[in-house]
Parts: C-alpha cells; structure tokens; sequence
C-alpha cells in the first residue's frame, strides 16, 4: 500500500512537471477558452453582473478556473493551470484504474503511461476547458467501482463512486455517463440475481457472481449512485444561486435545453461519434503563423499508435467477456463503452473528437489488458509503451504550442486529408 502511494506521488509530479511546461503559450485565448475565462472573471465579480455568461455548463470547473485567476493572475498561467493539476491528477486516476484491474503495479504504471501518451489528455489539460476535469474526477470514480466492485461489502467504495461522479457532473454533464454506467451494472447484475442465474461451471474470475454484494440493499444502492452524487452536484450552485430552488431548477433547465437541443450550426471541425474511435476527424486548436515557414499548432488528433491498436484490445476484450466471462474484460468495455455510446443517445447534432476524450484514455487498459494475456513476456507491455512514446514525441509540434513548428512538419504529421 506504502508503494502504491508513493508511485502515485511520483506519477503526479512528473506529469504535472510535463505538463506545465510552456502552458503558458499561447499568451492569448485559444479555441474555447474565449467561452469559459471570462465566465470564470464573472464569477469573481463582487456583485456578478448579468446576464450570467456560460450558462449551459454546470459552474464547478469555471469556479476552479476562477479560483486559479484569483491565485495566480488573469493571465495564461492563471486560466490554464488548474488543467494541468487535473490533468496529472488523470494520469493518477488511470494509474489507481490499473492497480484496481490488474493488481499489480507494473502493469499499473503502464496505464497511467499509456494514458499521457495518447495525446489527448496532453492537449485538454493544457487549454482552460471543462473536459479534463469532468474527466479526473470520472477516472476516480471509476477506480473507486472498480475496486469495490470485487469487495463484499462496497458501501463504502460506492459511495465514493457517487461522490466522484457528482464533481464530474459539477463540471460538466457528460461526466453522468460513468455514473450511468456504473448504475447500469449494479442493476444488470441485481436482476440477474433476482432471476437466480448461476454459471454451470462458475468461478471467482466471472464478471457475474450470484453471491456479489450480500450486504448492499436498494437503500445503498440509492445512496450512493442517486443521493450522493446530487447533493454534491446540487452544492456547487449554491454560491451562485443561494439557496434558492426556483433558480436551481431553472439552471437545469438551461443547461438541459443546450444539451438537448438539435438547433445547433454546424461547425467546420464537427464530427459524428462512430467516427471518434477512427480519428477521422481532429479538432484545431491553434493555427498562428510566427514567421514565414513557422508556425504554432495545437491539434487534438489522439495518438494513432495508441488508439488504433486499442480497438482489436477492446474486441478481444468483448470476445474473453463472451467466451470467458473474465470480470476484468468486462470492466474495460463497460467503461470504455458506457461513456461513448452514451452521445449515440442525445439527439444533439453538434459533436466534436475531444468528447472522446473519456473513452480514449480508458482505451488504454484495453491494450495493457492484451499485451498481458496468457504468457505473453513482460517486455512487451513495455516495448509498446515505448512505441506510444515515440509516436506521442513525433506529434508534440502540433501539440505544444511552445514548441512551433515549420510548414513542411506540419503538413507531413497531417497524413489524411480529412485531418486539415
């Protein structure tokens, strides 16, 4: 335990480290954060003034932001660097997801590297948007079920579940689809108790047990995935809107109606959700010309060599849930799959790559979970980690701004046409 921690420590540090470095650049907005810094300085007016800006998100994340702006400065340090801190604390999150499936530290450690690698987690925490803290709290969440998920008594590792969630869902409303998938399978596993289903030739690696959870009743059940996780997120209106309930609820209705809605124009880096996991479409963040053959870039693409890879893990990981019933297949695919199919389901027409995100970064225990399987040797886990490096090192021009680029790099990383 004493091990784990400390690992934990030395993850955080050095990604936060990486991350921080030249996050200060650009030293103007880019891409949305023209929606949510001055949202953020609105909220540390002394009397706010009206109308109130950004009302279809939840305020968590812009009240992080602020808090940042009001501790560091109303410059890019200031609106940027709470990212960065929530973006290490994902890096942990996906480190504790490892130890939960694997419960071994090696494997563990590559997770959490495969996560920073991906290249997605490195770009949304270096820019003041909602998603990479909708998505640490989310990964929280999702350890915390996991490892109660094997325990007799979860109460408690649920309710932290419920906890977790609802500070996602005080972020942004798309971190309710870890909540939704972890109901999903408390439910799906209770009726099949109630049915008395039992394997002919069971054992303790089975995803279903009909001896899982004796203790946790309908109460705890609602405790913990319904009561905790609104209170919580009810909590950070209230230094907005008091205590008020008409302007509660008429603040979900806001952020319900955006949500909902289908009214929306298109946008020229909009892609639909079957095509996330193929990267077909990524989303500019930056374009600036510094002189005539640089440039400074910033493009969330995902890292092809960790996330291609990552679709035949996941159906192997479908095909030892179905053949073997293996708890911890079961796992990866129900949160990898819970929160991106769940925008299948909203009839919104706007989508963008970076709603992946979640998906993406949980992607990576899919690859840890086949490079590990049957006698494959250690070094292979490690070998591919090294592959993810290099392809993560290759496409830091288009994703550090700091780092700039020339033309010729840039159009030679743009390998589809459909990425420019």
């Amino acid at each position: 335990m004493m091990w784990n921690a400390i690992i934990a420590v030395i993850i955080f540090f050095a990604a936060h480290f990486a991350l921080l470095v030249g996050v200060t650049t650009p030293d103007k907005f880019y891409f949305d954060e023209v929606h949510y810094v001055p949202a953020a300085r609105q909220m540390l007016e002394p009397a706010p003034s009206a109308p109130q800006l950004n009302p279809m998100h939840p305020p968590l994340a812009k009240q992080l932001i602020a808090l940042s702006i009001r501790s560091f400065g109303d410059n890019p340090l200031g609106w940027r660097y709470p990212g960065v801190l929530f973006g290490a604390l994902a890096i942990v999150a996906m480190y504790f997801c490892g130890l939960a499936l694997f419960g071994a530290r090696g494997p563990a450690v590559a997770s959490a590297l495969l996560a920073f690698f991906n290249q997605m987690v490195f770009v949304q925490s270096r820019i003041a948007m909602l998603d990479i803290f909708a998505l640490a709290f989310g990964l929280f969440a999702i350890a915390s079920f996991m490892h109660g998920f094997r325990k007799l008594r979860p109460q408690l590792w649920f309710g932290l579940t419920g906890l977790a969630c609802g500070l996602a869902m005080a972020c942004k409303w798309s971190g309710s689809f870890v909540l939704a998938t972890c109901m999903v399978i408390v439910a799906v596993i209770r009726l099949m108790q109630g049915w008395r289903t039992q394997f002919a030739d069971g054992n303790a690696d089975d995803w279903y047990r009909p001896g899982l959870w004796p203790d946790f009743r309908a109460a705890h059940f609602a405790a913990c995935f319904v009561l905790v996780p609104a209170v919580v997120y009810l909590a950070a209106f209230v230094p907005l809107y008091g205590w008020s309930l008409s302007d509660l609820i008429e603040a979900q209705r806001r952020i319900f109606g955006d949500n909902t809605t289908t009214a929306i124009a298109g946008h020229t880096y909009m892609s639909a959700w079957p095509s996330w996991p193929f990267l077909l479409r990524p989303v500019w963040y930056l374009f600036d010309k510094i002189d005539d053959d640089r440039i400074a870039a910033v493009v969330l693409l995902g890292n092809p060599l960790v996330l291609w890879p990552a679709l035949p893990a996941l159906a192997v990981c479908l095909r030892d849930w179905v053949v073997t019933r293996r708890a911890d297949a079961f796992l990866i695919l129900s949160f990898y799959a819970g929160p991106y199919l769940a925008w299948a389901l909203l009839p919104r027409t706007l989508g963008f790559l970076y709603y992946y995100l979640p998906s993406a970064t949980f992607a990576g225990l899919a690859l840890v979970y086949l490079l590990r399987r049957g006698n494959s040797p250690s070094w292979l886990l490690w070998a591919f980690v090294a592959v993810a490096f290099a392809g993560f090192a290759a496409m830091l021009p288009i994703s550090a701004a700091f780092v700039g680029t020339s033309m010729e790099t840039f159009n030679r990383l743009m390998i589809f046409q459909n990425w420019i």
